[in-house]
């Protein structure tokens, strides 16, 4: 029995195109410097503008900076092993990827759910909005959600590092993610898959849940509204959150809550793309180009920048 240590894994990634690798390259990397501008500007306008410095601002600053996470956890080493002939990801380097691609995952959809109960508070409490989304409420949402998600990661990493891997070491994907990872494993990944299915109901089917009732009774009580103009507006100061959430779990419940004998490699890899490389780069523009309020920050922002230039 060869029970020597793994000490690196080989990525395939979209190796199976050679010919399309420098287009390949040129796009992935366009999306990663859109992605991380786009985050780096949308939190820069919420912190220069008093006006934004709101409950639901400071969540989309959160959500900004986990975003610009799960790019940079993802795409650089994908660019890298697009550009060389050496596929391979060091055994530390693919559990410290895996570590902070999971933690950053598992954070925004605790995030994405606190957002919904803000949405819930504004819509169906707006005289008390202010009392119950104070400073303190805020700060321990966010919190909960990094400390939560930064647990549930650890734990699964924790897991991995007691299994032991086959002799071809290759992982058929262009990151470290945990479903690819285990389908390597010649140890039994039976705990693993039973905390996979607990971290899935525990964190993944309850946030969706209560997203799905945070918005029940968001849209219950829209309906209600007899003013056209509020009810549109109403409907507007949602719609950005309600697509992003629809984008985030789309690729999540398909990766994560799918059976565990399922394997769909070629598919994991594309919906993967969504929530790894897709949505940190949408997100920017949903709330941007969805939001007057933002984008008179970024009018603002560029005038005095520009102004001051000038001088």
């Amino acid at each position: 029995m060869n029970n020597t240590p793994t000490t690196h894994f080989l990525l395939v990634g979209l190796s199976h195109y050679p010919k399309l690798q420098p287009l390949l390259f040129a796009m992935f990397l366009l999306i990663y410097l859109l992605a991380f501008v786009g985050n780096i500007l949308i939190a820069i306008v919420i912190s220069s503008d008093s006006r934004l410095h709101t409950p639901m601002y400071f969540f989309l600053i959160n959500l900004s900076i986990l975003d610009i996470c799960c790019t940079t956890a993802a795409i650089p080493k994908m660019l890298q092993i697009l550009v060389v002939e050496e596929k391979s990801i060091s055994y530390s380097g693919c559990i410290l990827q895996l570590y902070l691609f999971t933690a950053a995952l598992s954070t925004e959809l605790i995030l994405l759910t606190v957002m919904a109960y803000d949405r819930y508070v504004a819509i169906c409490f707006p005289l008390r909005y202010n009392t119950i989304m104070n400073r303190t409420a805020c700060a321990c949402g966010a919190g909960a959600a990094w400390i939560l998600g930064s647990v549930n990661s650890m734990t699964h990493t924790c897991l991995i590092l007691k299994l032991t891997f086959k002799e071809q070491k290759i992982i058929d994907h262009f990151f470290c993610e945990i479903p690819p990872v285990l389908k390597l494993a010649k140890s039994n990944t039976y705990v693993n898959d039973v905390v996979i299915v607990a971290s899935d109901v525990l964190l993944g089917m309850i946030c969706f849940i209560l997203t799905v009732i945070s918005y029940t009774y968001i849209i219950s009580t829209i309906m209600k509204i007899r003013s056209a103009d509020k009810k549109k507006k109403a409907f507007s100061t949602c719609a950005s959150h309600l697509t992003v959430v629809t984008l985030f779990y789309g690729g999540v419940i398909y990766t994560y809550v799918r059976p565990a004998f399922s394997n769909y490699l070629e598919a994991d890899k594309v919906v993967s793309a969504l929530y790894a490389i897709a949505s940190p780069v949408l997100n920017p523009i949903i709330y941007s180009l969805r939001n007057k309020e933002v984008i008179n920050a970024i009018k603002k922002t560029v005038a005095k920048n520009t102004s001051a230039q000038r001088v």
